[in-house]
């Protein structure tokens, strides 16, 4: 343990966010299961109404830092590409 008062708030910080981060990962893959299993049952409205949901946290967690932005594009990239198929 930290013995420094300012180390001591950083490790209470990370800790923090490290909390807040995992509960927006674990938010974010359920809505990627719920578009997942809309797209499954070919739901296309459900789909449609899923992937926006998905979309709009995978945008903030990018903004946020949580993902990278690379990777936030590669998973809207590839949930787009799995609506298109339902709607062709």
């Amino acid at each position: 343990m930290a013995n420094i008062k300012s180390a001591v708030k950083r490790v209470q910080t990370n800790e923090k966010r490290r909390a807040q981060n995992a509960a927006f990962k674990s938010d974010l893959r359920t809505a990627i299961k719920v578009f997942n299993t809309k797209a499954e049952q070919k739901d296309v409205e459900g789909a449609k109404e899923a992937f926006l949901s998905a979309t709009k946290k995978i945008d903030k967690a990018a903004n946020k830092g949580v993902f990278h932005k690379n990777t936030a594009n590669r998973q809207k990239s590839s949930l787009q590409k799995r609506l298109n198929e339902l709607s062709a």
